[in-house]
């Protein structure tokens, strides 16, 4: 049976869905919802999958952010996602797809970041990108043993801080509620003006979660303690794990560890929901690196550290040769 490749349907984005959450390595980014909500952002995208004969078995969803300069990248976040039996076949044929866009609309390259643990030869063509979208280094929680058994697995300062909330009687909600969504963003923007680090605006979070939430992909989690909410998270749900994507919390009442019971209360939320992993969602504790602080919290819940190959890109030289050389009119007619 030969392999072949097509723009998605409309009709088949449901399949496609499924096919990511069916694989080892779908990434929530590779879905159609998530592809919908970019769009709203701003970004297009350009859905193709990969056939043998009438049956779905891999396939890519492509971004593109529109800048003036013509210097566009093409990027698969969370892609490709490549058949079983031929996936240097597939590679081949998403590459050529991907240069025809990147001719149309002036990509100069391809950046792709699958959730692969080790680079295969076919991607030799490709290099090392420059910045990750996706943390190429996370921390997953295995669900799939009992709930004692998790929390065994923990760091005694974890485990003990939960138990400190639970005697505090922290109290939490998971919800889809969009009333939620401000009240989660002011603990995130709280968190991100005191640990100065770069805050995706209101609009975001609004277009996410009106768009994720229909799809049952997405939650806020909200902790509080005597009526004060103190904690929020989005968790993202894919394929067999739960992501947790943002958080935040307020700087008042630390003693009562409102983080900690919220955390426990998603992975066991996570767990009953068929997860078999709970996703931190970027970890290093090295301690220059922007996630060290984070990572000192993560840790207290147990987990492994996976890492992945990361961001590589894949350059187009003909369209660069071409941006290049209207850059340097410019540059001369200037």
């Amino acid at each position: 049976m030969e392999l072949t490749i097509r723009e998605l349907t409309q009709g088949e984005y449901s399949d496609w869905n499924l096919l990511v959450n069916s694989v080892p390595d779908g990434c929530f980014m590779q879905t159609c919802p998530w592809a919908d909500f970019k769009e709203i952002e701003g970004y297009q995208t350009f859905r193709y999958g990969l056939f043998l004969e009438t049956k779905l078995v891999g396939g890519c969803i492509y971004y593109l952010y529109p800048h003036s300069n013509n210097a566009n990248l093409l990027i698969a976040p969370g892609g490709p996602i490549l058949p079983e039996q031929e996936p240097e076949q597939g590679m081949q044929l998403l590459l050529k797809t991907a240069e025809k866009l990147a001719q149309k609309n002036g990509a100069i390259a391809l950046r792709i970041e699958p959730l692969w643990c080790e680079k295969p030869d076919y991607l030799q063509g490709f290099t090392r990108a420059p910045a990750d979208l996706l943390p190429s280094e996370t921390l997953l929680v295995d669900l799939r043993p009992n709930i004692s058994k998790i929390l065994a697995d923990m760091k005694p300062k974890g485990r003990y801080n939960i138990r400190l909330s639970q005697r505090y009687q922290v109290k939490t909600e998971f919800t889809c509620d969009a009333q939620a969504i401000p009240l989660f963003y002011d603990l995130f923007w709280e968190t991100v003006q005191r640990q100065k680090f770069f805050g995706e605006p209101y609009g975001f979070f609004i277009n996410l979660c009106q768009t994720l939430f229909p799809q049952n992909m997405a939650e806020i989690g909200l902790a509080s303690w005597q009526g004060e909410i103190l904690a929020g998270i989005l968790v993202i749900y894919c394929q067999n794990r739960a992501t947790y994507l943002y958080g935040g919390r307020s700087d008042n009442h630390p003693q009562v560890m409102a983080s900690y019971s919220l955390h426990w209360q998603a992975i066991q939320r996570a767990k009953q929901r068929g997860c078999q992993f709970y996703d931190f969602y970027g970890f290093n504790l090295e301690p220059h690196h922007a996630y060290a602080k984070f990572s000192k919290f993560k840790e207290q819940f147990g987990g492994e550290v996976i890492k992945t190959i990361g961001a590589h890109d894949y350059f187009f030289y003909d369209q660069l040769a071409d941006t290049l050389i209207s850059l340097f009119q410019k540059l001369g007619r200037g």
